[in-house]
């Protein structure tokens, strides 16, 4: 189990030398569920807190938060972010469906 958290893998990839996959991932799943992992956690954390080991003080500097260009909405090289489910169309044009049914001689417009 350790193995597999620290190397961060898909479980199908744990070696062969651990057993099969599924033999590993019953108990860490079970684990998990009965709230092992998070008494293994909250005593680790005791102990080097009585060790001294831990500092609680935390700084959280929020003056410089970056989003990735998908998040800022950023238009592809292209132009507008066609197909794109909850964007809005770039206004500047018809849409694509209506551009097809104009090239293709039909009298009624088809949603996009």
């Amino acid at each position: 189990m350790r193995w597999r958290t620290r190397a961060g893998v898909p479980w199908r990839d744990v070696p062969e030398r651990y057993g099969a996959w599924q033999t590993v991932y019953g108990p860490f799943r079970r684990w998990q569920r009965d709230g092992t992992w998070k008494r293994i956690l909250a005593d680790l954390q005791a102990d080097a807190d009585a060790k001294g080991l831990i500092d609680w003080d935390v700084s959280v500097d929020s003056s410089l938060a970056r989003a990735h260009q998908h998040a800022a909405a950023a238009r592809k090289r292209g132009g507008a972010a066609e197909g794109a489910p909850g964007r809005r169309r770039d206004r500047a044009g018809p849409s694509r469906a209506r551009t097809l049914a104009r090239a293709s001689g039909r009298t009624r417009i088809l949603s996009a």
